[in-house]
């Protein structure tokens, strides 16, 4: 038995046209520093599991890292050793297909965005949307087939600072206005680090609306003890929101310094 199912998690699947799709900021799947730094990536694959999602949108997902395999070798942690898969193919459950893609290359190793899918996928797609030198960020974009319908996957990771990311909003939006079919159903997922809320207008130009919940309030899922601020979100194009839902709880919390998110949607034509 999966100990991170939650009783606000019901089983998806049961009306088919319900899209859940989930998204999970997983700090690399190690917490804390020094001495008390923790692997978490092996309990990760089980909060994965437990969200039960037609789509996970994943951010900060190592491809690899020498120091931290090293650090987490078998011969000390055995079977929950650094795992030898990239991060997004381990955490994937039976039967899923994985896109990933890079977004920052380190001294050690890379990581960047992952779209892990119950659905087949189409071509990968890859846009850099890094503001300054200092921070190395991307958009992935990625079709997924979903009963029929082609529905278009961006998976984001904005930055720390408030100018770069009106800028990679704008750069997105752009993305979405060039890059996918006016008439193609959107889900944006991922971290955007707005604290302040200045983005939504941003998105709305290229015709996306922000995922809520029933009484219109935002789901607080920063940072993940105690959770106050907006910061991983969903912004969709062509559906409607039918719940909004944070798995909270101290196994939670110890996972990641976010909290996931997921949502369950239905295509505006079917609302």
């Amino acid at each position: 038995m999966n100990p991170l199912n939650s009783s606000l998690l019901t089983p998806s699947g049961q009306d088919p046209q319900v899209l859940r799709i989930a998204t999970y900021n997983i700090h690399k799947g190690v917490r804390g520093m020094g001495p008390t730094k923790r692997l978490e990536i092996h309990n990760l694959s089980l909060a994965v599991e437990a969200l039960d999602a037609d789509i996970v949108c994943l951010q900060e997902v190592r491809s690899f890292n020498h120091a931290e395999a090293r650090h987490f070798s078998q011969t000390d942690f055995g079977p929950l050793a650094w795992p030898s898969a990239p991060q997004a193919d381990y955490l994937a459950p039976n039967g899923y297909e994985v896109a990933y893609r890079t977004n920052a290359v380190t001294r050690h190793g890379e990581h960047g965005n992952a779209l892990l899918a119950r659905w087949p996928l189409g071509d990968i797609g890859h846009h850099d949307v890094s503001d300054h030198r200092f921070e190395q960020r991307g958009l992935l974009h990625v079709p997924v087939q979903w009963r029929g319908t082609e529905i278009h996957v961006v998976v984001v990771h904005f930055g720390l600072i408030h100018a770069s990311r009106v800028r990679q909003a704008e750069r997105l939006a752009e993305v979405v206005q060039s890059h996918i079919p006016a008439d193609a159903p959107v889900l944006i997922a991922g971290d955007f680090n707005d604290w302040n809320e200045k983005l939504d207008d941003i998105l709305a130009g290229a015709g996306l609306s922000r995922a809520l919940q029933a009484d219109e309030s935002k789901a607080a899922t920063y940072p993940s003890l105690i959770p106050v601020l907006s910061l991983d979100r969903v912004y969709m194009r062509g559906w409607q929101c039918r719940s909004l839902m944070v798995p909270k709880g101290t196994t939670w919390a110890r996972l990641s310094d976010h909290l996931p998110l997921v949502a369950e949607l239905t295509l505006a034509s079917h609302g």
